[in-house]
Formats: structure tokens, C-alpha cells, sequence
């Protein structure tokens, strides 16, 4: 997600996914790094974390979200991928977003997780996504329990994204030791390399 004719980031939406919070995982790290860097973080807060509902959830990212434009960004983390991917698929053309960064996003079900099948139902027409996102990054790890890597590369491959592996982050959570993502703060805001994950 490189290159000279990038728009500026000026909003980042970052949305949680099952069975967390704004405050869990790395995102207040990198709410608190793209602050400091003068980007706006908006933690979206999506109710009923651990009994998600596909409707109430999809209704909090588009309030989270809001109007999109070529200066917004959204990172979302797993169930909240499939959850940003249905927002922005609804969205009345034409609209535009400067970039998304999906971490250990995928489409259709989880065998490791059969609570959210019911969610999961259906699929979700990507075209739209995939042409009018200017830039796409797709983070999984080497080593995800929860998300197949064919699954998350499956998401990639359909929305033309670029995909990147991050070793040893299993599934990007605060018990996999991840509490900060340097990947993806360099994704949004390119910096000297070493300069990301201080």
C-alpha cells in the first residue's frame, strides 16, 4: 500500500471483531500511534460482542463509518472484516475509500467457530468493494486456530488485495501476545523502516 499518489490518511475507522472490544487486542496501540501521528482513530463499539447479531453490528459500522471518502480508512479484525465488507457492499454507488487493511478477515463459515454460523450466512458480492477501495492490504498470520490461511486468502485474492503474513501472530490477539501491529501502522502511515513498531 505504497506509492507517490497517495491520498493523505486522515480518518481511520477501526472496528473489533467477536468476543472483543475497542479496548482489547492492539487496537488502542494503534488508536493511540495514529493519533500521535495526527490521523482521527474511531473505535467502532459493536454491541453484544460475544452474542454478535449480524443486523446490530452492521448498523454500528455504518455509524461508525460514516460518509467515506478517498482520506478514510477502515481496519477491521476478523468478524468485523466479514461485518465492514457487508457495510461497504451496500453503500449506494458511486462511493470511494482511500484504503482498508483486513487482519485475519475471511468470508463464509467457521469450523472453529460453529456459535457463528447463523451470522455467517450468505455471501457477500465484493465488485463494488474491490473497485472503488483505493488501496487493500490483507494481514493473517502463520499460525491462525481460528481462520484457515486459505480462507484469508481466498479474501484477498477476490477483493485484488495485496496480501501480507505476519509471523507467529495466531489469531492477532491480546493472548497471542499481539498488542501492537506495526504492519498495520505502516500500512496507513508510511515511516523510515524501524520506525513502526516503537
Amino acid at each position: 500500500m505504497s506509492g507517490s499518489a497517495e491520498p493523505e490518511v486522515r480518518r481511520v475507522v477501526v472496528v473489533h471483531g467477536y468476543d472483543a472490544a475497542p479496548g482489547s487486542h492492539w487496537f488502542p496501540w494503534l488508536c493511540e500511534r495514529l493519533e500521535a501521528d495526527g490521523v482521527r482513530a474511531v473505535p467502532a463499539e459493536l454491541p453484544e460482542p460475544s452474542y454478535p447479531e449480524a443486523g446490530a453490528w452492521q448498523e454500528a459500522v455504518g455509524r461508525a463509518v460514516g460518509a467515506v471518502d478517498a482520506h478514510t480508512h477502515v481496519v477491521a479484525h476478523s468478524l468485523g472484516c466479514v461485518t465492514v465488507l457487508r457495510h461497504l457492499a451496500r453503500l449506494p454507488r458511486p462511493w470511494e475509500l482511500g484504503g482498508l487493511v483486513l487482519v485475519a478477515g475471511f468470508t463464509g463459515r467457521l469450523a472453529a467457530v460453529p456459535l457463528l454460523d447463523g451470522f455467517l450466512a450468505g455471501d457477500t458480492d465484493l465488485t463494488a468493494v474491490r473497485a472503488s477501495t483505493r488501496r487493500r492490504l490483507v494481514l493473517r498470520s502463520d499460525d491462525d486456530p481460528t481462520v484457515p490461511a486459505a480462507a484469508t486468502e481466498e479474501l484477498a485474492a477476490r477483493l485484488g488485495a495485496r496480501l501480507q503474513v505476519v509471523p507467529g501472530a495466531g489469531h492477532f490477539c491480546a493472548e497471542d501476545g499481539v498488542l501492537r501491529l506495526p504492519a498495520v501502522l505502516e500500512a496507513l502511515v508510511p515511516r523510515p523502516r524501524g520506525g513502526a513498531g516503537a
